[in-house]
């Protein structure tokens, strides 16, 4: 499995589309988008539009651990994106539930051979100054240190460029 994280328009899920088409194999394309507003419909069906239409999409803003268990083995998985998964589940969910989900979808994503997910990285700014933005940062934060440990690799996407992260101490 492979996590790229970095700023909104960073390249995350171009590369994400990439890696994908050149797998060879057939691509499960999962979104955790919600086209909540005029704007983010535009944003979706833009995104709609980068990918190849033999690939099958599936929408999970809530259920990502069943959208991802029910992929085909053989199937290359992308996960697009973690932020708005981690967003949604914030409305309904309390913090412990919201861990418990990003576990199991951890664990789920660590047993496949190919999958690429994608995720925002959001903590690298000024420290939020409202509650639930604050929440949302630190529940945020946690799951991407959880995916990144559960990946085999993974990328901090700046400006269309890579650059690999090693793993918890390694200098």
């Amino acid at each position: 499995m492979i996590f790229l994280t970095g700023g909104a328009r960073s390249g995350k899920s171009t590369l994400a589309v990439e890696m994908a088409g050149e797998s060879g194999r057939h691509v499960r394309y999962v979104a955790t988008a919600l086209a909540s507003d005029e704007e983010m419909k535009q944003r979706i069906a833009a995104h709609r539009q980068s990918r190849p239409g033999e690939w099958s999409v599936v929408e999970a803003p809530i259920a990502l651990a069943e959208a991802v268990s029910n992929a085909e083995p053989d199937e290359y998985l992308i996960v697009d994106c973690v932020t708005l998964w981690v967003s949604n589940l914030m409305a309904d969910h309390d913090d412990e539930t919201i861990t418990g989900m990003v576990d199991a979808v951890a664990a789920i994503l660590s047993d496949r051979r190919d999958a690429v997910v994608v995720s925002n990285e959001v903590g690298s700014g000024i420290v939020p100054m409202d509650p639930v933005g604050r929440r949302f940062r630190d529940l945020h934060g946690r799951a991407n240190q959880k995916l990144a440990a559960a990946a085999d690799r993974s990328y901090l996407v700046v400006a269309g460029k890579t650059l690999e992260l090693g793993t918890p101490g390694a200098g």
